[in-house]
């Protein structure tokens, strides 16, 4: 189902890091990947320079949060069966969003995506590479391929990487697969919600920046070879490389994280909490110029047990900084060019699991889930697809990982067929052809 409604209302360090960058500074990247069969397709398409990948490991309950089903009955429902309009007439969300329910103009909910597996970790790589799991390769996730082909692969010369991670890497599979250790996200670790966002490398914890300077300038006194020797290209390097260091310690690389510079009123609209503050830094780093930015949301919502409390608690900070970043992105003019994507590796079983040692959880569901997708071109205000009576699995319009995936890598202008550098030459796509995985084709309704 395709319903378009009427608005109402109107994991590295840094020095690994830095190593790429002056691999880069350098000119030392991998060349041209040739471009396969959807390659004119996907550059004519093209309308999003960046990714913003909210990951709610663990899996999200769909039935409960936006594909609720009020009228299943208590065994389905728990205390979750009320919902609420939104500014689009026709669509409603679980009542635990009112924030997102009147911006649901600026985005599309997939109410019919579907895999079947009920493993963490062969559905968090197949979610995210578009691979089944279990094959010869360990192929990288979408933020990797971003990485290459939207980052080093085009010049991309920013002093953060291109692959961010907040605030912690997933820890499921290797996110750069076999690309290497260039192509892992950098995780940022730290709290953004904290007096002071201690990034990994970047910010010391009980260091203040008078202090570094200090060590920049007594490290430059002590360097008594590069002053008898500045012409060496062995040394030249190594300046370039220190003053990038330097620059992303001390200078604009480490403005992007600092949240201190934004106002305090935008801050608290976000949600002082953690995800919130990781909402604001990923709307920062997306003006920073970073093609690929993935949110990790903390705690996860791996809901066996305890699942309604969690619920009761996780759902608020989730509307809360979610609908402030489409807004926020909206207001700035970036959502026209960043995509925005919300999901799990799965559901969460529709129907309650009351006995111990659970008591009231829901378990894994692969059958059947929701995805939040907006910006970038994708259009707003949309429900593609239709799950079951109760939530059970899709009743019209499957979506497939592969479906998913090669929209959001054609509307970037990646051809989403195009091979991928293997290091041993093996032959390797940044998708499998379609005869090869279950697939309903790309989203074109909202393309």
């Amino acid at each position: 189902m395709h319903t378009k409604a009427r608005v109402k209302n109107g994991a590295i360090t840094r020095r690994e890091m830095m190593s790429g960058t002056a691999m880069t500074a350098a000119g030392v990247m991998l060349g041209t990947i040739p471009m396969g069969a959807g390659a004119v397709a996907a550059k004519k398409a093209a309308k999003a320079k960046s990714v913003i990948q909210v990951f709610l490991w663990g899996g999200m309950s769909h039935t409960d949060t936006w594909d609720p089903k009020p009228d299943a009955g208590y065994d389905w429902t728990g205390q979750f069966n009320k919902v609420i309009d939104t500014n689009v007439e026709g669509i409603q969300l679980s009542s635990l969003f009112p924030r997102l329910a009147q911006q649901m103009d600026k985005f599309t909910l997939i109410r019919s995506m579907t895999h079947g597996i009920n493993g963490h970790e062969t559905a968090a790589y197949l979610m995210q590479t578009g691979h089944p799991p279990g094959g010869r390769l360990a192929y990288p996730c979408v933020g990797a391929v971003f990485a290459l082909m939207k980052g080093y692969n085009e010049g991309y010369k920013g002093l953060i990487p291109p692959y961010v991670v907040l605030t912690n890497p997933q820890g499921r599979f290797s996110e750069s697969g076999f690309l290497g250790n260039k192509y892992k996200p950098f995780a940022t670790g730290g709290d953004p919600n904290g007096q002071r966002f201690e990034v990994e490398g970047v910010v010391a914890r009980g260091i203040s920046d008078e202090r570094q300077i200090g060590r920049r300038r007594l490290l430059n006194n002590l360097n008594t070879l590069g002053k008898c020797a500045p012409e060496l290209q062995v040394l030249r390097e190594s300046r370039s490389g220190t003053e990038s260091a330097y620059n992303l310690i001390l200078g604009e690389g480490k403005d992007v994280f600092d949240l201190n510079l934004e106002d305090k009123k935008l801050r608290d609209e976000y949600g002082r909490h953690t995800f919130g503050q990781e909402c604001l830094v990923a709307r920062r780093l997306v003006e920073a110029g970073v093609p690929y930015v993935t949110i990790n949301y903390p705690g996860g919502w791996d809901t066996h047990s305890n699942h309604f409390a969690t619920m009761n608690k996780q759902c608020p900070q989730l509307d809360q900084g979610l609908a402030r970043l489409l807004q926020d992105m909206d207001e700035r003019g970036l959502l026209e060019s960043t995509i925005v994507w919300c999901c799990g590796e799965f559901g969460r079983s529709p129907k309650v699991d009351w006995q111990p040692p659970w008591n009231g959880g829901r378990n894994h569901y692969g059958k059947c889930n929701s995805v939040l997708i907006a910006g970038g071109g994708f259009k707003g205000g949309t429900v593609v697809g239709k799950s079951t009576e109760k939530g059970e699995e899709p009743a019209e319009r499957p979506v497939y990982p592969v479906d998913l995936l090669g929209s959001i890598y054609t509307m970037a202008g990646i051809d989403m067929y195009a091979r991928l550098p293997h290091p041993m030459g093996l032959e390797a796509h940044v998708l499998p052809p379609v005869s090869e995985v279950k697939s309903a084709g790309l989203l074109e309704e909202i393309m």
